[in-house]
Protein backbone atom coordinates (compact mmCIF):
# COMPACT_ATOMS: atom_id res chain seq x y z
CA UNK A 1 0.00 0.00 0.00
CA UNK A 2 1.20 3.52 -0.79
CA UNK A 3 2.03 5.71 2.17
CA UNK A 4 -0.53 8.36 3.08
CA UNK A 5 2.22 10.98 3.42
CA UNK A 6 5.73 11.84 2.19
CA UNK A 7 7.09 13.22 5.46
CA UNK A 8 6.17 13.11 9.15
CA UNK A 9 7.22 16.17 11.14
CA UNK A 10 6.90 16.82 14.86
CA UNK A 11 6.11 20.43 15.73
CA UNK A 12 6.11 21.99 19.19
CA UNK A 13 4.07 25.02 20.31
CA UNK A 14 5.64 26.84 23.28
CA UNK A 15 5.17 30.14 25.11
CA UNK A 16 3.78 31.59 28.32
CA UNK A 17 0.50 30.45 29.82
CA UNK A 18 -2.61 32.06 28.35
CA UNK A 19 -1.09 33.29 25.08
CA UNK A 20 -3.41 31.06 23.05
CA UNK A 21 -1.32 28.00 22.16
CA UNK A 22 -4.23 25.59 22.56
CA UNK A 23 -6.56 27.91 20.63
CA UNK A 24 -4.09 28.08 17.72
CA UNK A 25 -3.80 24.28 17.65
CA UNK A 26 -7.58 23.75 17.86
CA UNK A 27 -8.22 26.26 15.10
CA UNK A 28 -5.65 24.62 12.83
CA UNK A 29 -6.50 20.97 13.55
CA UNK A 30 -10.28 21.13 14.06
CA UNK A 31 -11.22 24.64 12.83
CA UNK A 32 -12.93 25.47 16.13
CA UNK A 33 -12.49 28.26 18.68
CA UNK A 34 -13.61 28.48 22.28
CA UNK A 35 -13.51 31.76 24.16
CA UNK A 36 -13.34 29.86 27.45
CA UNK A 37 -9.78 29.60 28.77
CA UNK A 38 -8.97 26.18 30.24
CA UNK A 39 -5.39 25.33 31.11
CA UNK A 40 -4.17 22.22 29.32
CA UNK A 41 -3.05 19.56 31.77
CA UNK A 42 0.15 17.86 30.68
CA UNK A 43 0.70 17.76 26.94
CA UNK A 44 -1.84 17.47 24.16
CA UNK A 45 -1.13 16.76 20.52
CA UNK A 46 -3.08 16.68 17.31
CA UNK A 47 -2.34 15.42 13.80
CA UNK A 48 -3.14 16.99 10.46
CA UNK A 49 -1.80 16.35 6.96
CA UNK A 50 -1.14 19.30 4.65
CA UNK A 51 0.26 19.76 1.12
CA UNK A 52 3.46 21.79 0.86
CA UNK A 53 5.65 22.05 -2.25
CA UNK A 54 3.80 19.15 -3.85
CA UNK A 55 4.46 16.87 -0.86
CA UNK A 56 2.00 15.42 1.63
CA UNK A 57 3.29 16.37 5.08
CA UNK A 58 1.84 14.74 8.17
CA UNK A 59 2.20 17.09 11.14
CA UNK A 60 2.20 15.85 14.71
CA UNK A 61 1.71 19.06 16.70
CA UNK A 62 2.44 19.08 20.45
CA UNK A 63 0.77 21.67 22.66
CA UNK A 64 2.80 22.20 25.83
CA UNK A 65 0.25 24.41 27.59
CA UNK A 66 0.22 23.89 31.34
CA UNK A 67 3.96 23.17 31.51
CA UNK A 68 4.87 26.86 31.78
CA UNK A 69 4.20 26.82 35.53
CA UNK A 70 7.48 24.94 35.87
CA UNK A 71 9.14 27.72 33.82
CA UNK A 72 10.60 25.08 31.53
CA UNK A 73 9.53 22.41 29.06
CA UNK A 74 11.28 19.15 29.81
CA UNK A 75 13.77 17.87 27.25
CA UNK A 76 11.46 14.89 26.62
CA UNK A 77 9.07 17.08 24.62
CA UNK A 78 11.89 18.52 22.51
CA UNK A 79 13.19 15.09 21.52
CA UNK A 80 12.68 14.45 17.79
CA UNK A 81 11.21 17.90 17.20
CA UNK A 82 11.60 19.33 13.69
CA UNK A 83 10.03 22.75 14.20
CA UNK A 84 9.02 25.04 17.07
CA UNK A 85 6.35 27.76 17.09
CA UNK A 86 7.07 30.31 19.84
CA UNK A 87 3.88 32.19 20.79
CA UNK A 88 3.36 35.43 22.70
CA UNK A 89 0.22 37.51 23.33
CA UNK A 90 0.23 41.00 21.75
CA UNK A 91 -1.82 42.23 24.73
CA UNK A 92 0.68 40.88 27.28
CA UNK A 93 4.11 42.53 27.44
CA UNK A 94 5.55 39.94 29.81
CA UNK A 95 4.78 37.11 27.37
CA UNK A 96 6.82 38.96 24.73
CA UNK A 97 9.72 39.58 27.12
CA UNK A 98 9.76 35.85 27.91
CA UNK A 99 10.23 34.95 24.22
CA UNK A 100 14.00 35.34 24.62
CA UNK A 101 13.97 32.77 27.43
CA UNK A 102 11.93 30.34 25.32
CA UNK A 103 14.35 30.73 22.39
CA UNK A 104 17.27 30.09 24.74
CA UNK A 105 15.55 26.93 25.98
CA UNK A 106 15.17 25.69 22.39
CA UNK A 107 18.91 26.20 21.84
CA UNK A 108 19.67 24.19 24.99
CA UNK A 109 17.49 21.26 23.94
CA UNK A 110 17.76 21.15 20.14
CA UNK A 111 20.91 21.31 18.05
CA UNK A 112 19.20 22.27 14.80
CA UNK A 113 15.50 23.02 14.64
CA UNK A 114 13.38 25.40 12.56
CA UNK A 115 11.48 28.06 14.48
CA UNK A 116 9.07 30.96 13.94
CA UNK A 117 7.71 33.68 16.23
CA UNK A 118 3.96 34.24 16.53
CA UNK A 119 2.15 37.17 18.11
CA UNK A 120 -1.36 35.92 18.86
CA UNK A 121 -4.61 37.84 19.54
CA UNK A 122 -4.04 40.45 16.82
CA UNK A 123 -7.85 40.81 16.70
CA UNK A 124 -7.70 42.81 19.94
CA UNK A 125 -8.84 46.48 20.03
CA UNK A 126 -5.94 48.93 19.44
CA UNK A 127 -6.12 50.23 23.03
CA UNK A 128 -5.46 46.71 24.39
CA UNK A 129 -2.35 46.07 22.28
CA UNK A 130 0.86 46.26 24.29
CA UNK A 131 3.43 44.77 21.89
CA UNK A 132 3.94 46.97 18.84
CA UNK A 133 4.40 44.94 15.65
CA UNK A 134 7.38 47.05 14.52
CA UNK A 135 9.17 46.40 17.82
CA UNK A 136 8.43 42.68 17.53
CA UNK A 137 9.71 42.69 13.94
CA UNK A 138 12.99 44.33 14.99
CA UNK A 139 13.45 41.68 17.68
CA UNK A 140 12.64 38.87 15.23
CA UNK A 141 15.17 40.27 12.73
CA UNK A 142 17.84 40.37 15.46
CA UNK A 143 17.12 36.73 16.35
CA UNK A 144 17.02 35.68 12.69
CA UNK A 145 13.48 34.28 12.77
CA UNK A 146 10.26 35.06 10.88
CA UNK A 147 7.42 36.88 12.67
CA UNK A 148 3.70 36.35 12.13
CA UNK A 149 0.70 37.86 13.88
CA UNK A 150 -2.32 35.61 14.29
CA UNK A 151 -5.82 35.48 15.65
CA UNK A 152 -7.13 32.06 16.60
CA UNK A 153 -10.49 33.72 17.24
CA UNK A 154 -10.85 35.22 13.75
CA UNK A 155 -8.73 32.54 12.02
CA UNK A 156 -6.09 35.04 10.84
CA UNK A 157 -2.79 33.58 9.52
CA UNK A 158 -3.30 30.25 11.32
CA UNK A 159 -2.87 28.18 8.15
CA UNK A 160 0.05 30.42 7.13
CA UNK A 161 2.15 29.80 10.23
CA UNK A 162 1.93 26.02 9.92
CA UNK A 163 2.73 26.17 6.20
CA UNK A 164 5.67 28.48 6.96
CA UNK A 165 7.22 26.29 9.67
CA UNK A 166 6.71 23.19 7.49
CA UNK A 167 8.49 24.88 4.56
CA UNK A 168 11.40 25.77 6.86
CA UNK A 169 11.65 22.16 8.07
CA UNK A 170 11.56 20.87 4.47
CA UNK A 171 14.30 23.31 3.48
CA UNK A 172 16.45 22.22 6.42
CA UNK A 173 15.93 18.54 5.58
CA UNK A 174 17.02 19.18 1.98
CA UNK A 175 20.18 20.96 3.17
CA UNK A 176 21.04 18.06 5.48
CA UNK A 177 20.34 15.57 2.68
CA UNK A 178 22.64 17.46 0.30
CA UNK A 179 25.51 17.44 2.80
CA UNK A 180 25.38 13.70 3.59
CA UNK A 181 26.21 12.27 0.12
CA UNK A 182 29.41 14.33 -0.18
CA UNK A 183 30.59 13.01 3.19
CA UNK A 184 29.89 9.45 2.05
CA UNK A 185 31.89 9.99 -1.13
CA UNK A 186 34.88 11.27 0.83
CA UNK A 187 34.84 8.20 3.08
CA UNK A 188 34.69 5.84 0.10
CA UNK A 189 37.51 7.66 -1.64
CA UNK A 190 39.79 7.32 1.39
CA UNK A 191 39.04 3.59 1.61
CA UNK A 192 39.79 2.96 -2.05
CA UNK A 193 42.97 4.99 -1.66
CA UNK A 194 44.06 2.64 1.10
CA UNK A 195 43.44 -0.43 -1.06
CA UNK A 196 45.47 0.91 -3.96
CA UNK A 197 48.46 1.35 -1.65
CA UNK A 198 48.22 -2.28 -0.56
CA UNK A 199 48.16 -3.39 -4.21
CA UNK A 200 51.38 -1.49 -4.88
Amino acid sequence: MAREYDHLFKLLIIGDSGVGKSSILLRFADNVFSGTYITTIGVDFKIRTIDVEGKKIKLQIWDTAGQERFRTITSTYYRGTHGVIVVYDVTNGDSFVDVKRWLHEIDQNCETVSRILVGNKCDCPPDRRIVDKNDAQKFADQMGIDLYETSAKDNVNIEDIFSAITELVLKQQKEVGEKEPSETIRVKASKSGGKSKKCC
